[in-house]
Parts: structure tokens; sequence; C-alpha cells
């Protein structure tokens, strides 16, 4: 795979585009250690409630995401970020189109 840094010209957020109805997503890193994943999240579009072994960071990139942690609400602008801890019950819902970076380290 290309190295996202390689491509130059383009920010984050330029390396994934959004589709109609649909979250999209592209890897950027994967090892054992830890993946790096770019996710387009068209408007009304989300992720179900669900848990991850391991602590994962959210940087929003583009837009306005709404994310749960916990039966707790977070409303996440672009330029922001959030940390979702393991085992804690997560959902995310766009209320409008939003890009972010999910970053997740094994331990």
């Amino acid at each position: 795979m290309e190295s996202a840094g390689r491509r130059g010209g383009e920010g984050l957020a330029g390396l994934i585009e959004y589709q109609a109805g649909s979250v999209v997503s592209r890897t950027l890193l994967e090892k054992k250690t830890g993946t790096v994943t770019l996710f387009a999240f068209d408007r009304g579009q989300g992720l179900s409630e669900h848990t991850a072994p391991f602590d994962a960071m959210v940087i929003v990139l583009e837009g306005v995401a709404d994310i749960v942690i916990s039966g707790t609400s977070h409303r996440v602008s672009a330029g922001q970020i959030i940390v979702m801890p393991a085992d804690d019950p997560h959902a995310l819902k766009a209320p409008e189109r939003f890009k972010m970076l999910l970053i997740m380290i094994r331990s």
C-alpha cells in the first residue's frame, strides 16, 4: 500500500471521499501494534453500539460527529479529539457529513 505521507499535497481529509448513504473507510496503517484508519460518514449514517478491547482515539477532521461512550453523548467537531476507552460501549452518528481519523493502539 502506498504511504499516505508520500502522496503529497493532500491533507488527511483529502485521502477519503464521501459516498451517499454510506460509511467509507480506508486503512492507512495496519500493524500488530495498532491501526490508523480514515472514515467518511454520510449524513445520517453511523456505527451501532459496540466495544473494542483497546483504547481508540478519534480525531474529527471535517464536520461534526455525535459519539456516545458508556451512555454519555459527546458532540465532537472538526479539530477536536476524543478517546473511547477499551471495553466501554460506544456508538457514532453523523448529524451531518463528517470525516475522522481513528487510531487504535493494541497493548
